[in-house]
């Protein structure tokens, strides 16, 4: 009697434990069970495509690649899948940190910063662990928080992708003077912003007539102003910037 009820004790105990999580979906397996096909090892066997460099030919946002991978590319070769979101959004962040690895290894990370506070003349806007200006946001942590290709494509087409940290507002006063800064906060009542000469402003809604964001960013474009091996320094620099202090 005492083992029957020992036994059923277990048993219901075994019922009401919860049941073990899978793990986390592999991204690199799935990638080399089922994509290495067409896109080969490296991912650089289909025209106009480098998976393991993050250049792909459409897509430039993880949420636009999950959808790729889950929906294909109508009238291409690339077909939709059965791989679930978790699956899909695995192959993409595996293939996001090998274009990283490949950033970092593929320029020179101490040209790159002494490109950054040299010839690119960045820490006149941007700021790294305390040093440079601040008309900019702040790099210190850069790799951490942006893909390489992001950081990548922002130095050569700084417009593609804004970040609302980033964004540069136009304020024109009650008596006609315009200010322009990096908005900093706002709220019904105020706008907070660094203007251009590093001065924090705090301004009155009922004292402006004009509140308007500024499309373009005020970065301009080191297409053709760096080389490639220059640009891929760069981010070497950039990607190695993780908000540990002195690089």
């Amino acid at each position: 009697m005492l083992a029957l009820l020992v036994g059923a004790a277990t048993s219901f105990a075994l019922a009401q434990a919860p049941a073990a999580m899978p793990p986390p979906p592999d991204g690199e397996q799935l990638y080399r069970e089922n994509c290495i096909e067409c896109h080969g090892p490296e991912g650089d066997e289909v025209p106009d495509v480098d998976l393991g460099r993050g250049r792909f030919r459409r897509a430039t946002t993880d949420p636009e690649l999950v959808g790729i991978v889950l929906r294909g590319i109508p009238n291409t070769a690339m077909p939709p899948s059965n791989f679930s979101e978790a699956q899909a959004s695995a192959i993409v962040q595996f293939l996001r940190a090998k274009a990283t690895r490949a950033a970092a290894t593929a320029g020179n990370a101490a040209s790159g910063r002494a490109l950054f506070t040299g010839k690119g003349a960045c820490t006149s806007c941007h700021r790294v662990n305390g040093v440079g200006a601040r008309t900019a946001p702040d790099l210190s942590d850069i790799g951490r928080l942006r893909h390489s290709t992001d950081i990548e494509r922002s130095i050569v087409e700084p417009d593609f992708m804004v970040v609302p940290s980033s964004r540069f507002i136009r304020l024109v006063t009650r008596d006609g003077a315009t200010i322009i800064g990096r908005l900093l906060n706002q709220d019904s009542f105020t706008v907070q912003l660094l203007d251009s000469k590093e001065q924090l402003r705090s301004l009155m809604r009922a004292d402006l007539k004009e509140v308007a964001f500024i499309d373009q960013s005020p970065m301009p474009s080191y297409r053709g102003k760096l080389t490639p091996q220059e640009i891929d320094d760069l981010v070497s620099y950039l990607v190695s910037l993780q908000g540990g202090g002195v690089q």
